[in-house]
Formats: structure tokens, C-alpha cells, sequence
């Protein structure tokens, strides 16, 4: 479809693909929405584009990928968000590191890393804060005993954060990491390991197909060791 308001993006990305392989391409445009329907209902489909190789219908952006040997979308690909809030925050642990004491090997790395992924979680979790109150209310065990804690979560976890990368106010950073840390392991440990639940993590907002597991669970055990090790610091 190419409209005056709409640009089909599946359209492009067929379009490309195949002059990338060595097609050459004869594009028919949709101009308006009389047209998509007579033609979806011409050759009995829901969506466009479709794409015909030498008379042969193809079918749509995902079955072209596979006519191609391109393959669908891996498995692996609903972890993306979680690589690259991981990703970036080690970036900019690292970026710190070399501002701050003009080197990458330091200590201090790690607690930037932790703290840095807090703080970007808690973004992506309050960015629609009532679809992640929605998603983590099916599994955490506090937020289903006190429903307002589903939204102060990731305020606190945000705050944690801030703290943490600043290395100030440690007395109260360290036991809140702790505490939501702790409260989130627990949570997740009896939700997928104990009930054996299929359930969707909110760890990267309510939205997310992140599944509830091991990447779950890390990420609240590592707010609860790194808590407890700045706290062993402030204490010593």
C-alpha cells in the first residue's frame, strides 16, 4: 500500500529483500483503500503485500523470508530487549569507568552496570505503567497482597538506581535494592520453578514477550547482591 498517509513498511522491507537477492521487481502500488480490498478479496488474502515469484504466490514479508531460506523470527529474538538494556548499560558502565578514572578496570564497573540496568528497566517499565502493573500483578507475591506496591515498584527501583550510580545516599539505596530484589527472586523462583507457570516478565514493561524465568530472576538476584554488597561497604 502506498497511500498519502500510509506507507506499507512490509512493502519496503519485500522490496529490498528481493533486489538484494538479484530480482528484478515489478511493484504494483495500492493507491487507496478500494483498491487493498478488491484486491485482498481477489486472491482470498487478509494482508498486503503479497508477493508472486514468476506467477506463484508467495504470500506475505514473513513467507518471503522463508521462500528465500531467510527463516522466521528466532526464538531467541524475544530476549532483544533485554540484550540491549544489558548491553547499553555495560556500554555506559564502561563509558563512566574511562571518565571517571581514565581506565575500564575498576571495581566500581559492576555497580554501574547493576545500577544503570535499573535504571533503564525502570524506564521501559514506566513507560506504560498500568500494562506492567497488569503483567507483574500475575506473578509477585507482594503486589498481590498490597496491589498499590505493582506500581510502586518501579519508582523505587528507578530511585535505587539513581543512588547507586551516584554512590550517595547508600543507607537508603542498598536496602531498597535489597528488599525489591529479594521480594522479585522469591516471586519469580515460585511463579516458574515451584507452580511451573507460563507467564510473560514485566521486566521490560507489561508489553514485552519476555518470558518469566531465568533472565527474570537474574535480574532481581543481581539488585539483591549488588544491595547487599554496597551495603557490606557502607557498614565496613
Amino acid at each position: 500500500m502506498v497511500m498519502k498517509d500510509h506507507i506499507c513498511p512490509f512493502g519496503l522491507k519485500a522490496l529490498h529483500l528481493l533486489r538484494h537477492e538479484g530480482y528484478e521487481v515489478e511493484d504494483h502500488w495500492l493507491r487507496d483503500r478500494e483498491q487493498t480490498d478488491a484486491f485482498k478479496a481477489a486472491h482470498q488474502v487478509d494482508s498486503t503485500p503479497q508477493i508472486f515469484i514468476e506467477g506463484q504466490r508467495i504470500g506475505g514479508y514473513d513467507e518471503l523470508r522463508r521462500h528465500l531460506g531467510k527463516g522466521g523470527q528466532s526464538s531467541l529474538s524475544v530476549y532483544q530487549p533485554v540484550v540491549v538494556v544489558f548491553a547499553m548499560a555495560g556500554v555506559l558502565a564502561l563509558a563512566l569507568s574511562w571518565v571517571a578514572f581514565g581506565s575500564l578496570l575498576q571495581a566500581r564497573i559492576l555497580q554501574w552496570f547493576v545500577a544503570i540496568s535499573m535504571c533503564l528497566l525502570a524506564m521501559l517499565k514506566l513507560r506504560d505503567l498500568e500494562s506492567f502493573s497488569n503483567t507483574f500483578l500475575g506473578y509477585d507475591l507482594l503486589a498481590r497482597r498490597y496491589v498499590p506496591y505493582a506500581s510502586f515498584y518501579p519508582f523505587a527501583e528507578a530511585l535505587a538506581g539513581v543512588l547507586m550510580v551516584a554512590g550517595a545516599l547508600i543507607w537508603l539505596a542498598a536496602p531498597l535494592a535489597i528488599f525489591i530484589g529479594a521480594i522479585g527472586s522469591v516471586s519469580v523462583f515460585y511463579a516458574v520453578y515451584i507452580q511451573k507457570r507460563e507467564l510473560k516478565c514485566a521486566c521490560v514493561g507489561g508489553d514485552s514477550s519476555v518470558p518469566l524465568g531465568p533472565v527474570s530472576l537474574g535480574e532481581n538476584l543481581l539488585m539483591l547482591l549488588m544491595g547487599g554488597w554496597m551495603l557490606y561497604g557502607y557498614s565496613a
